[in-house]
């Protein structure tokens, strides 16, 4: 009895088991059966969306299918029309152009007149060089250059040989620098759209004219990278903006990468047409380059990048103006710090900060940011340092003014007459001139027609050494126009110099210092003798009696 009952404990045993896995297996199947239904729910949902919105883009793709087709039917219509206007327009172009070679062009044409009559001609060296001749007139230039260029057969053409111009004279290095600015005046001419914001799109050009383009801009960066390549350095300001105008001006943006036109950016940022450029071109996130311009210490370059490209939010202007301010004053200090407090530091430190004060106050006036940053006390300091370099130039030019007029003669050994300045001058030019000792230029004395003693005391030279001049108290050079001065025997009368006659032919050779160079004296000795003449070892010229 007792074995029976414990094989039924057992098999009740085995059943429950089997009932718990039974559960186990319901458990999970429920699970994947509700996993199973949000997923095809899910996927019938989306696919519910994906469809409402294809059914959208078709709608919309049939919308403008008709109003591409509603064009293409107005444009065909049109073309009859367009051709004419577009012959005419050309036919009096051609017109315009052989009447300006007919024509002779005086001189008297204004500018305007002048450019068209060039951009007619389609002379692409004769604008360049018109441009240039009238540099002064910029601002002329500037506002009848966009006309003037509509006078053109092909601007494009008149543009692109003036730059192939610009980079022969380049590669000869002769006429770099107004070249260049005449090729600037053009390109922005060609290009308008790309001066403003206004996100006009700029023209569509000929594919002939893009490939040369193209080919133009190539042998452009070629002279870049030899450029590099030599240490030479890279391209100036203006010569990168060109660049980069024409690569978008004419859509060749896809020929370089992304790399290339972040750094020519990065080198050339402080160009205020660089920041509108930048986005133009379209070579990743401009927040890399402002980040960038930020670590180097050009917040105001990065402040104008910031308003370009629509990142204020992420770049706050006016943080990075006082970063920038802070910065600028720890640098003046560093200046002065190592050079030690000198006059050439104090002027670099003042110019730096000056410079700086500038740019913000000019930063601040662009965007309009006088609310939150004000410019009075920077407008303050700025006329202060302008002042104080005012006052140092002026200084630093009286005190050269001082010093150019050091070297006087006392006055004492000639009746207290004052000191005379006198100042070095070429040697005589007289057939009769003694040697380049004397080597000074004194106007003529009025004609002495008695020849006294005229210097009663000595004749004082401030130097360290004195040194004894002696000569005859017979001879002597009088006073010009009321001032005794040190005359040289060239400038006196002959019949006083060259009389050798008598005790004359001593008198005249004794004026002259004997023993050393005029020319190459850097101190002047003592007094003159002249009561205690002894005859010089210098031997004057024979002159004819």
């Amino acid at each position: 009895m007792g074995t029976e009952l414990v094989v039924a404990t057992d098999r009740v045993q085995k059943f429950f088991d089997d009932l718990e896995a039974q559960k186990a297996i319901v458990s999970t199947s429920t699970k994947l059966y509700a996993t199973l239904s949000d997923h095809f729910n899910a996927l019938h949902k989306s696919v519910a969306e994906k469809s409402q919105s294809l059914d959208a883009k078709i709608e919309s793709l049939e919308s403008r299918s008709r109003q591409t087709l509603e064009s293409l039917d107005l444009r065909e219509i049109s073309l009859p029309e367009r051709e004419a206007s577009a012959a005419a327009r050309v036919s009096e172009q051609k017109g315009a152009a052989l009447a300006e070679f007919e024509r002779n062009v005086s001189g008297s044409l204004d500018i305007a007149e002048t450019l068209k009559s060039l951009c007619r001609k389609m002379d692409s060296e004769g604008l360049l060089k018109f441009i240039v001749s009238k540099r002064k007139e910029s601002v002329s230039l500037r506002a009848e250059i966009v006309q003037a260029m509509a006078e053109a057969v092909d601007a494009p053409r008149l543009v692109l040989d003036a730059l192939e111009g610009f980079l022969e004279t380049k590669a000869k290095k002769v006429g770099v620098t107004d070249k260049r600015w005449a090729c600037g005046l053009l390109v922005q001419a060609l290009f308008p759209e790309l001066r403003s914001n206004s996100g006009r799109k700029g023209p569509a050009f000929a594919r002939s004219v893009v490939e040369r383009a193209a080919g133009v801009a190539d042998t452009w960066k070629g002279q870049m990278d030899e450029l590099n390549r030599s240490g030479g350095g890279t391209l100036g300001a203006a010569e990168a903006v060109m660049f980069v105008q024409m690569v978008i001006g004419f859509q060749l943006r896809e020929k370089y990468n992304e790399e290339f036109y972040k750094k020519l950016v990065m080198e050339h940022a402080a160009r205020r047409d660089m920041a509108r450029l930048a986005g133009a071109l379209q070579f990743g996130d401009i927040g890399d380059v402002i980040d960038e311009l930020v670590k180097n210490g050009k917040e105001i370059e990065a402040i104008y990048f910031a308003f370009e490209s629509g990142l204020t939010e992420r770049f706050p202007p006016i943080s990075l103006l006082k970063s920038y301010l802070k910065n600028s004053k720890k640098n003046a200090s560093t200046i002065m710090k190592n050079g030690n407090n000198s006059v050439a530091a104090s002027e670099e430190s003042s110019t730096l900060e000056l410079n700086s004060i500038k740019a913000m106050i000019k930063c601040v006036e662009d965007h309009k940011l006088e609310s939150e940053f004000p410019l009075e006390a920077l407008r303050k300091r700025a006329t202060a340092l302008e002042k104080a370099k005012a006052d140092r130039k002026k200084n630093s030019a009286a005190a050269s003014g001082k010093s150019n007029n050091k070297r006087s003669y006392g006055g004492g050994g000639r009746g207290g007459v004052g000191s005379s300045s006198f100042r070095p001058a070429k040697a005589s030019k007289y057939s009769n001139a003694y040697p380049s000792s004397f080597n000074r230029r004194i106007p003529n004395p009025p004609p002495q027609h008695s020849p006294v003693t005229r210097y009663p005391g000595p004749y004082n030279y401030p130097s360290p050494t004195p040194t004894v001049y002696d000569g005859p108290t017979s001879v002597s050079y009088g006073t010009s126009y009321g001032v005794a001065r040190p005359q040289s025997p060239v400038a006196l009368p002959q019949q006083h110099i060259y009389s050798l006659s008598g005790d004359n032919s001593m008198a005249a050779s004794s004026v002259f210092r004997s023993g050393g160079s005029y020319g190459g004296q850097t101190s002047y000795g003592g007094p003159y003798d002249y009561a205690n003449a002894t005859p010089p070892s210098y031997q004057p010229l024979p002159y004819a009696k």
